[in-house]
Order: structure tokens, then sequence, then C-alpha cells
């Protein structure tokens, strides 16, 4: 199909088979927050629109990061976090 080939822009919908899959590590505070922030979105939303889950959460977490990237200084995490004012 034409067009298939561009990259999305951030914000646009994407079939979930062409996502493509990474593993990440994350800390247990971290999971627990992303699972109460998900279901209390999802709360929210009253079944109007897509389900928003942890994935959907982290996906617009590097969407941002992303964005911020020309801010990101250091050479260890704690360094990365500092330089976006997370501490």
């Amino acid at each position: 199909m034409p067009g298939q080939d561009r990259e999305p822009v951030p914000g646009q919908w994407v079939p979930y088979g062409q996502l493509e899959r990474k593993e990440a590590r994350l800390r247990p505070d971290q999971y627990n927050r992303l699972s109460s922030i998900s279901r209390t979105l999802n709360r929210a939303r009253a079944g109007k629109g897509e389900r928003i889950t942890e994935n959907t959460l982290i996906r617009v977490a590097i969407d941002l990061l992303l964005q911020r990237e020309t801010e990101l200084v250091g050479n260890t995490e704690a360094e990365l976090r500092q330089s976006l004012g997370l501490g």
C-alpha cells in the first residue's frame, strides 16, 4: 500500500501488528504506577476510545523523551534524569 514505508507521526495510531517489540526492565514502583495510571485513565474514558495500557503510556513517554532529546546530557541514568529535571 502507498505510504506504508513512512515513519508514523508521534501520536498517530499504528496498528498493533506494525509495532516493534522491545523488552524493557522496569522497577517495581514504575510498573505499579504505570498500571495504576492506566486503570485510572480507562475508568475515566468510560468505554470511549481505545483501551490505555502500560505499553500505551510507555510509548507516550518515549515520544516525550525523543521530543526533549537535545536536553539529554550525562554518562549515567542518574545524570540523564537530572538533565531533564527528574532529580
